[in-house]
């Protein structure tokens, strides 16, 4: 059996605005209508996988839970990581974790925001790493590269794959290379993109780190060691897990030991690094240009034209060798070019501090999600979207007081020793201070306009008295 270990973290800057630091690209749906993360959980579902350990951070926990649900899989454990370390003590935390349970547990850890169309062709590429890693190896996966690429890192083979993808040693990393090392090496023919996947039992890999890394073992193992269970998730320590080096697994352990092989895979793969990966994985018409639904092109070439906002329109004309992505908070017009560079963009917006450059217009919370409408100095207007059966916290707020209107589905509503339902064109107030809860009781989305007034109109003016999502008082997820 082998446990599906997916990382899940990430602030997602390479693809703003659509990603962000609050909601990042595996969460969205990129590529067709599920996201990179359902479709890496998707990937790895079958008869010789177990469920999937994930692990994530506070922030995206529920939103983790809701797309596994949405697709119909049932995690195994869900590791809450503290703070992010990277992926180093991320990979032992999982390896510790299953071992405790299954001291013969076959790891395979994959990021969740990797594109491979070909699901059966790398489910056949993990089965060909079963002999190596019985046998002791750590197993990476490496590309078999189309291009001179100077944006990955490469992986050295002892030898020329063959023919059946089989095993081969791996001699050592290489880093990015500049254009005439990358050509030299797409020559060689002995190089492989690194995939950042892998493969081992967990106990060669708690013994790799033993060996190479014990500065990451003894924090990781305490944080394991110590983890709190928290409403189906598993909180590692946050005290030990401050300790922890934040260090790469490559650098920590797999540039280091000795047991290593590497499984080539030649089918279609991206990391989807930025939006020119995203242009060259999406159809295009005969002029090379890639559209979503709400794009329109005139006269365009070798372009990418998306609009990523229901009622927003995009039109192109003209354009050559561009990428625009339109929002409804924001717009991305660059050269194709310069698509490594939109993380400068996103730089200089948190100089300025711009909501938008961390900040998803669609705020998720465990029970669903809301979006701002209209912001001014006293008073603010959200749409709120409440799933089936889910309940906000009881609550109350200092600084102002609020007026829902139902506009689709029917809202159970708390205010103080009162409890009614509200249909669809009715609406409520919530006077300042007064306790109050809003929950969906039907079987269909309840949708309703919410109108802030008031001194202070920030997420944290919230004083908590009973949330089944054990949040406590601000709290904003």
């Amino acid at each position: 059996m082998i446990y599906p270990t997916i990382l899940c973290g990430g602030s997602g800057t390479r693809l703003w605005p659509l990603s962000r630091k609050s909601y990042p690209k595996q969460f969205v749906p990129l590529l067709g209508d599920q996201t990179l993360f359902q479709a890496s959980a998707l990937r790895l579902r079958g008869d010789e996988f177990a469920a999937p350990v994930i692990l994530t951070n506070s922030d995206f926990r529920f939103i983790v839970t809701e797309q596994l649900s949405e697709i119909g899989i049932d995690p195994g454990a869900i590791l809450i990581e503290p703070e992010g370390r990277n992926t180093a003590p991320a990979v032992l935390a999982a390896a510790l974790q299953l071992m405790a349970s299954d001291p013969d547990a076959v790891l395979l850890v994959a990021p969740s925001d990797h594109a491979i169309p070909d699901a059966a062709a790398f489910r056949a590429a993990v089965e060909r790493g079963l002999a190596a890693v019985a046998a002791g190896q750590i197993v990476t996966f490496g590309i078999t590269p189309s291009r001179p690429e100077t944006g990955y890192g490469y992986l050295e083979l002892s030898a020329q794959p063959d023919s059946n993808g089989s095993p081969v040693a791996l001699t050592r990393f290489v880093e990015k290379p500049d254009l005439a090392r990358a050509e030299a090496m797409l020559t060689a023919g002995n190089f492989l993109w690194n995939a950042g996947i892998f493969l081992f039992r967990a106990a060669d890999m708690v013994a790799a780190f033993e060996a190479h890394a014990p500065e990451v073992l003894t924090p990781v193992h305490a944080a394991v060691e110590k983890a709190q269970a928290d409403l189906g998730f598993l909180r590692l320590d946050p005290v030990a897990w401050a300790d922890a080096p934040d260090i790469s697994l490559d650098y920590a352990v797999m540039e280091r030991a000795t047991n290593l092989a590497a499984i080539p895979f030649s089918e279609e793969w991206s990391d989807l690094g930025g939006w020119d990966a995203v242009w060259a994985a999406q159809a295009q018409d005969e002029a090379g240009v890639a559209t979503s639904s709400g794009a329109t092109a005139i006269d365009c070439e070798e372009s990418l034209l998306r609009s990523e906002s229901d009622g927003v329109e995009l039109v192109g004309i003209g354009l050559k060798n561009v990428i625009a992505i339109a929002m409804n908070d924001a717009v991305l017009v660059a050269d194709m070019s310069r698509a490594q560079d939109v993380k400068k963009a996103v730089d200089a917006l948190k100089t300025r501090k711009a909501p938008q450059a961390v900040q998803f217009p669609k705020d998720h919370r465990p029970w669903g999600w809301f979006e701002t409408l209209a912001l001014a100095d006293r008073f603010q207007v959200k749409r709120i979207v409440v799933h089936p059966g889910a309940a906000l916290s009881l609550q109350s707020h200092h600084h102002r007081s609020e007026h829902w209107i139902v506009v689709q589905g029917t809202a159970k509503v708390t205010i103080d020793d009162r409890v009614q339902l509200v249909t669809e064109n009715q609406s409520v107030y919530i006077p300042l201070g007064a306790v109050h809860r809003m929950e969906n009781p039907g079987k269909v989305p309840m949708v309703l306009i919410e109108v802030q007034t008031g001194s202070y109109l920030g997420e944290d003016d919230i004083i908590r008295y009973d949330d089944v999502y054990a949040r406590g008082h601000g709290a904003k997820v």
